[in-house]
C-alpha cells in the first residue's frame, strides 16, 4: 500500500508539472499575441492624422509611406531642373535667377555647362538677340533598381527668334542620389554626373 501511495504521488507531480508547463506556454502565447496585436494597432494609429477644421470638428486623414512617392518626386525634381536651366528669356536677371535656382538641384557637372556657355557668349546672344528658349519634357526614364538611380530625360527645345523658331531634340542623362530636403530642394534629391548626350536641330519654321 505504501509503494502504491508513493507511485500515485509521483504520478500526481508529473501531472502537475505537465499542467504547469502547458499553463506557462499558454500564458507566453497569449502575452506574445497581445504584444504583437498592440504593436500592430499602434502602427495603424500612426498612419492616421486628425485635422481640426477651424476649431469645430475633427477630420481623419491617412498618411502614406514616403517611399511610395519617391519615383514621382524624382521625375518632378528632374523636370524642374530642366525647366529652370533650359528655359531662358532675353532678361539677364531672369536668366541668372533661374540658373541659380537650378544649381541647387544638381552637382557641379551642370555648372560646367553653364560656365562653358557663358564663356562662349551664349547667354549674351539670348539677351541681345531678344531670343526666347523654351523646353518641353516628353518623358523621363528612371531606374530605381540600382543606387544611385539612373535617369534619362527626353525633351524638345524651342528657340524662338523674331524671324523664325527652331525646334531641337534634347536627351540628357544623370544619376540621382537622396539628399536633405530644403526650401531650395523640396524633393530631397541631387542630380550627379549630368550630361547632355544629344542636342540637335529638328526643323526651323519661319515666322
Amino acid at each position: 500500500m505504501e509503494f502504491k501511495s508513493l507511485k500515485n504521488i509521483e504520478t500526481s507531480f508529473k501531472q502537475i508539472r505537465i499542467i504547469a508547463i502547458v499553463f506557462v506556454v499558454l500564458c507566453a502565447g497569449i502575452t506574445g499575441y497581445s504584444v504583437w496585436n498592440s504593436y500592430d494597432f499602434a502602427e495603424a494609429q500612426r498612419q492616421k492624422i486628425y485635422v481640426l477644421d477651424e476649431g469645430k470638428s475633427l477630420m481623419l486623414a491617412l498618411s502614406q509611406d514616403m517611399s511610395q512617392n519617391r519615383p514621382v518626386e524624382a521625375r518632378e525634381h528632374i523636370k524642374r531642373f530642366h525647366e529652370l536651366f533650359f528655359t531662358l528669356s532675353p532678361d539677364k536677371n531672369a536668366i541668372e535667377s533661374n540658373i541659380n535656382r537650378a544649381l541647387f538641384l544638381v552637382d557641379k557637372s551642370a555648372f560646367k555647362y553653364y560656365q562653358d556657355m557663358s564663356e562662349k557668349g551664349y547667354y549674351n546672344r539670348i539677351v541681345s538677340g531678344n531670343i526666347n528658349q523654351i523646353i518641353q519634357i516628353d518623358s523621363i526614364a528612371c531606374n530605381f533598381d540600382v543606387y544611385p538611380y539612373k535617369a534619362t530625360t527626353y525633351a524638345r527645345q524651342m528657340i524662338i527668334r523674331a524671324s523664325n523658331a527652331t525646334e531641337r531634340n534634347m536627351v540628357t542623362r544623370c544619376d540621382l542620389i537622396n539628399s536633405v530636403r530644403s526650401d531650395n530642394n523640396p524633393h530631397g534629391f541631387t542630380m550627379e554626373r549630368f550630361e547632355i548626350i544629344e542636342n540637335r536641330d529638328l526643323r526651323t519654321l519661319d515666322r
